[in-house]
């Protein structure tokens, strides 16, 4: 039997023979393009995966509220509800683990800048800050400042590696931009990109939808994938024979991001926490954001529409809200744990649906938009591993210190956008600099320090203490001023 007679059994078996309707208009290359499209598919597991979505769509979902519990106190740290000591005794256990190669940076990167108005990256987008450092550049740049730091309190440092998921459409891009920008510093052998596998997305009655007469429509699987890509990859086998034994994995759009964060790694090792969700305290009961808590004795992620307004209003004796601890996308886990994810149970992983207009090709093969949901795409979120957790520790930080998202492009009045995150970073870079003894003659001052200068406002008395600033401060490492300095005609 030939390839193609036993693709086109294989098709016919599922219901999926539609995908080469169209095989006698398509030139060689074409059919060659379509065929390698359907390999890539596994398609008795993409069809196994849409009968399960839909089964998951049908369930009549009942509210969650009496199956929830917060989670246990002895679980649950706060930045700000730790003394001094305490935060300095974690930063010191995750520095220490930096210093002896045993930690890595799990970057989920594989989102296009589509709803920012560009058309590549998220990851390379200018937010418009004084040094128009990208997002990828901060990041990098945050990486060396804790192998420096590591190094200083350590003696030594045996790198930080980074581990970047990109997409399908994200991975040359990104690789191009790396290098063009030599690495941002850091030794290139430390940093590995992989991407994310793709989805199929299908009708409403469980037929793949066709893109063009040969094309497939995919989405990426979602952050969720990230656990089969690490495995199927190889990047797990690279992570255990660099001796890393702990990573840190969030996504590339939080410009306040601590990157690898010592005082969270810290906390989640002292715990001896096989997974931790870095969270904030949510503005009000009815923000959209999912909250970390246990749900029949399970660690869970449950969004603001499972449960009843009443539950969502709860406040315990503090007056603080019950359900308080708002998920960010910011995660810890141990590499066993994340083995153990990816061989035992990624297929039990839950699979989230979204009904989308996705443009598709019509019985007479013309590619058509339509003005409704047509279909769904199916994606893994990568916070559904809890359930399989025995022990998840909860950090709870401050939002203006660590979380603004990057989502939308600029409008008035706009959130999540260039605007809000830029002057997020100028909100917080003041604040370190008055901590240090540095002071503003207004509040609207633009002040940007790098993060090669500094990790999170230490190292800057010497610069600030006893100055007053009137105008945009835009404070930088001793490398990057010699080297503005040398570049100066």
């Amino acid at each position: 039997m030939s390839d193609f007679d036993s693709i086109t059994a294989l098709l016919k078996k599922y219901d999926q023979e539609h995908i080469i309707k169209f095989w006698n208009r398509l030139s060689e290359k074409e059919k060659e393009f379509l065929l390698e499209d359907i390999r890539e598919l596994n398609i008795p597991e993409v069809v196994g995966m849409f009968k399960k979505t839909v089964e998951t769509m049908n369930a009549n979902h009942q509210k969650l509220d009496n199956r929830m519990n917060p989670i246990p106190a002895e679980l649950y740290g706060a930045v700000n509800r730790s003394p001094k000591e305490l935060l300095i005794k974690y930063e010191q256990i995750g520095l220490e683990q930096i210093s002896q190669g045993k930690v890595g940076v799990l970057l989920m990167a594989g989102g296009q800048g589509t709803r920012l108005g560009v058309n590549y990256p998220k990851g390379m987008y200018d937010i418009g800050l004084p040094s128009h450092k990208s997002l990828y550049r901060i990041q990098g740049e945050r990486i060396r400042c804790l192998i420096r730091l590591a190094n200083k309190d350590f003696g030594s440092s045996k790198g930080l590696p980074w581990f970047i998921m990109t997409s399908e459409h994200t991975m040359e891009p990104t690789r191009k931009y790396f290098k063009e920008n030599n690495y941002f510093g850091l030794d290139e052998k430390q940093i590995y990109f992989f991407d994310q596998y793709m989805l199929p997305a299908f009708t409403f009655d469980g037929k793949i939808i066709m893109e063009g007469l040969n094309k497939i429509s995919k989405s990426p699987d979602g952050n969720g994938g990230i656990y089969k890509a690490l495995r199927d990859r190889n990047i797990l086998d690279e992570i255990k024979r660099l001796g890393v034994q702990y990573l840190h994995a969030h996504s590339v759009d939080n410009i306040l991001v601590k990157v690898a964060d010592p005082i969270f790694i810290g906390y989640c090792i002292t715990k001896n926490a096989e997974c931790g969700a870095k969270v904030v305290e949510k503005a009000y009961p009815s923000e959209p954001l999912g909250v970390v808590c246990e749900v029949d004795g399970k660690f869970q992620v449950v969004e603001y529409s499972e449960i009843t307004e009443t539950t969502a209003e709860k406040r315990n004796p503090d007056g603080r809200l019950t359900f308080s601890a708002g998920n960010i996308c910011n995660h810890f886990f141990t590499t066993d744990f994340l083995n153990s994810v990816a061989h035992k149970y990624n297929s039990k992983l839950k699979l989230h649906v979204a009904k989308k207009k996705i443009s598709f090709v019509n019985d007479d093969g013309i590619v058509c938009k339509p003005e409704e949901p047509n279909g769904i795409k199916m994606e893994k979120f990568i916070f559904d591993v809890f359930e399989f957790c025995n022990r998840l520790a909860v950090w709870e930080v401050e939002r203006d210190e660590e979380f603004s998202a990057l989502k939308n492009a600029d409008v008035p009045n706009g959130k999540d956008n260039p605007k809000t995150s830029r002057l997020d970073v100028f909100s917080l870079h003041r604040k370190f600099v008055e901590k240090s003894g540095g002071q503003f003659t207004t509040e609207n001052i633009e002040c940007e320090i790098s993060p090669l200068l500094s990790y999170a406002g230490e190292g800057l008395t010497h610069l600030v203490d006893g100055r007053i600033f009137n105008s945009l401060l835009e404070l930088k490492s001793a490398e990057e001023i010699s080297t503005n300095s040398s570049n100066v005609n």
